[in-house]
């Protein structure tokens, strides 16, 4: 499945309002970057189904997830969507191998073809020495690595980066960027990478829409922000 990304985003959480207008094309990577509280997790948690929208309309792959007008809400576990969370997740029961089969069963794989399917691409990912392990033997980057093949596997048509990186040792992110941002090369999708970092979105993002207060306050490429930061947030936020 592949597609773009159209979203007018408007959600309330207590005292606080998200009113952001967010786009990806098929094939792009748009970073969404703010400081702690900018509203950058309620964006994600709205696209992913986890937070109805108040107003404003979700459009992927040319379908219409969330409209409250429309009386539309796709609820999360039927959406096309990927997550790639800071805490990857991992089933700690479970092999890289079972891991990675198991969004597979849950699209309606039998657990043969799943763990098959599960091999391959570990394989493909320069993985395959993990297929047998468990969680708690892998490092903070192979975890994050796996979780990645694991929410690609489906082959959504919009995958969510939440920090991805974040819960990775310094010494081991340059690796990680690398491994995702191959990855995502071949990903026929539209994907938002949320970070805080701008080396991840130098490394992954066509794209950087910055966010302060629940609202965008400047969108584009990361050099035209860089040469014309709108805002003293941007700013610091894209001091490399």
């Amino acid at each position: 499945m592949s597609g773009a990304l159209d979203a007018r985003i408007r959600v309330r959480r207590g005292d606080f309002a998200v009113d952001a207008e967010l786009r990806a094309e098929q094939g792009g990577v748009v970073a969404l970057m703010g400081r702690n509280g900018a509203g950058k997790s309620t964006v994600a948690a709205a696209l992913a189904g986890l937070a109805p929208l108040a107003a404003g309309r979700i459009l992927l792959d040319g379908v219409v997830l969330d409209d409250p007008e429309a009386d539309v809400l796709v609820p999360a576990e039927r959406r096309p969507v990927g997550l790639v969370q800071q805490q990857a997740a991992l089933f700690p029961h479970l092999s890289a191998l079972d891991n990675v089969a198991f969004g597979l069963r849950t699209a309606g794989l039998r657990r043969g073809a799943a763990r098959q399917r599960a091999a391959r691409l570990l394989q493909e990912a320069g993985l395959g020495e993990l297929a047998a392990r468990r969680p708690a033997t892998l490092s903070g980057g192979q975890t994050a690595r796996v979780a990645l093949i694991r929410s690609l596997a489906r082959e959504p048509a919009l995958l969510l980066l939440d920090e991805p990186l974040a819960a990775v040792d310094a010494e081991a992110r340059p690796l990680l960027r690398t491994a995702i941002a191959d990855r995502l090369r071949a990903f026929a999708g539209s994907a938002v990478l949320i970070t805080h970092d701008v080396r991840d979105a130098e490394a992954l993002a066509d794209r950087v829409v910055v966010l302060d207060g629940g609202r965008v306050v400047q969108a584009g490429p990361l050099a035209d922000l860089r040469a014309a930061p709108a805002d003293p947030v941007v700013a610091r936020l894209l001091q490399a």
